[in-house]
């Protein structure tokens, strides 16, 4: 089968911050078959325009005029089943030591990326990988990733690891709506606002949760990774 997976990432200048307003670093993916994709495309595009909402779809933009939208935008999620999978990682600042990736944050950063793809990859299928777009300093580094992945899975395919930028990809922005409820959750965040707080509920509530916080591995809908960095997984 062929997937497609959409990244984005919430909170990475932690690493390197004097100081840090929040604890973890979240980097967060959007699973689906590459054949679902115009029809997702199109469900979104249907639900902007009967709630008239143009422009860019992302977490710091859902307001109290908007708070119906990004619930609908729930529930359209929820709406494929299996067919559209998140998982996201969450990275504890507090527990970083950068001694261990050469004392280099972006390496760190993306040896993080590497463990929110890695797992999901599957035998037998070929995967088109897309993030938001990020000015590394190292200008190799997601051809980095996808030559690492591909040695770690060699009964599947990478085809592609490459970035564009969120504003012009649709379901990019909606990893970053995801990502922004489950970084808010995992932060701790008690100063979101009602409309904020009643897109997560809404979540909480369409997958059964009292509260989104870390899963066990093999939950498949959303799944969110606490990693332990002081050894083991």
């Amino acid at each position: 089968m062929k997937l497609e997976v959409y990244c984005d990432e919430t909170l990475p200048d932690l690493f390197t911050s004097g100081h840090p307003q929040q604890r973890y670093l979240m980097i967060g993916s959007l699973w689906l078959p590459a054949s679902l994709r115009e029809e997702v495309k199109a469900r979104i595009d249907d639900l902007r325009q009967r709630h008239g909402v143009h422009g860019e779809m992302k977490w710091r933009k859902v307001s109290p005029s908007k708070a119906a939208f990004y619930m609908e935008l729930v529930d359209l999620f929820m709406s494929f089943g299996l067919d559209l999978r998140f998982r996201c990682i969450a990275v504890d600042h507090q527990a970083m030591n950068l001694g261990l990736h050469n004392g280099d944050a972006e390496l760190g950063f993306y040896k993080f990326y590497y463990q929110v793809l890695h797992h999901w990859i599957l035998d037998q299928n070929e995967y088109t990988i897309f993030c938001d777009l990020k000015l590394n300093r190292d200008r190799t580094r997601l051809h980095t990733l996808r030559r690492v992945l591909n040695n770690a899975n060699r009964t599947s395919i990478v085809h592609d690891v490459q970035s564009l930028p969120s504003s012009e990809v649709v379901l990019l922005q909606l990893c970053d709506v995801l990502l922004g409820a489950a970084s808010a959750r995992i932060n701790g965040r008690n100063d979101l606002g009602a409309a904020k707080d009643g897109v997560i509920t809404q979540l909480e509530r369409r997958l059964n949760r009292a509260r989104l916080g870390p899963t066990n591995k093999w939950e498949e809908k959303f799944n969110i990774f606490n990693i332990r960095l002081e050894g083991g997984c």
